[in-house]
C-alpha cells in the first residue's frame, strides 16, 4: 500500500439501510444482532475473531467511564488475535469498509474501537 492510498473506513449500525456508498461490509460484533435476518443484513462479512471477548463485553457493558480501558484491553486481545487483524487489514486496504456493530451506543462501542486501532497499524505501517 503506497502511502498516498486513502483508507475509508467508516462505522455504522447494522440496523441501517444499507447503502453501495458503505463499501465493503463487515459485521465486527460476536453476537449476531437481535431480530435481523441475514438477508436483511446485507453483510459481506461476518468476523466474529475481531469482535471484544465475552468477558470483556460483559465487564464494559457500554458504561462511558470504562470506555478508556476498555481500549486498552480490547487492543490488546487484537494484539494477541493477529490472524483476525490481518484478515480485517487485507479487507480495509482494498478500498471502502464500513464496520457493522449491533449497539444502541453510536460514539462507544467496538466498531468505533476498531477503526481508532487499524488507523493506529496503518499509520504505524507507513
Amino acid at each position: 500500500m503506497s502511502s498516498s492510498a486513502i483508507i475509508e473506513i467508516e462505522t455504522k449500525r447494522v440496523y441501517e439501510q444499507a447503502d453501495v456508498r458503505d463499501g465493503f461490509r463487515i459485521l465486527v460484533d460476536r453476537l449476531w444482532p437481535r431480530g435481523l435476518s441475514k438477508q436483511d443484513a446485507k453483510i459481506d462479512l461476518w468476523l466474529k475473531s475481531i469482535a471484544p471477548s465475552n468477558e470483556l463485553r460483559k465487564w464494559y457493558k457500554h458504561d462511558p467511564e470504562k470506555w478508556p480501558e476498555f481500549k486498552t484491553r480490547y487492543f490488546a486481545e487484537l494484539d494477541a488475535n493477529n490472524e483476525a487483524a490481518i484478515e480485517l487489514l487485507q479487507h480495509v486496504k482494498r478500498g471502502r469498509v464500513s464496520f457493522l456493530y449491533s449497539s444502541k451506543e453510536q460514539d462507544l462501542n467496538n466498531a468505533t474501537a476498531l477503526k481508532e486501532y487499524v488507523n493506529r497499524m496503518l499509520k504505524a505501517a507507513r
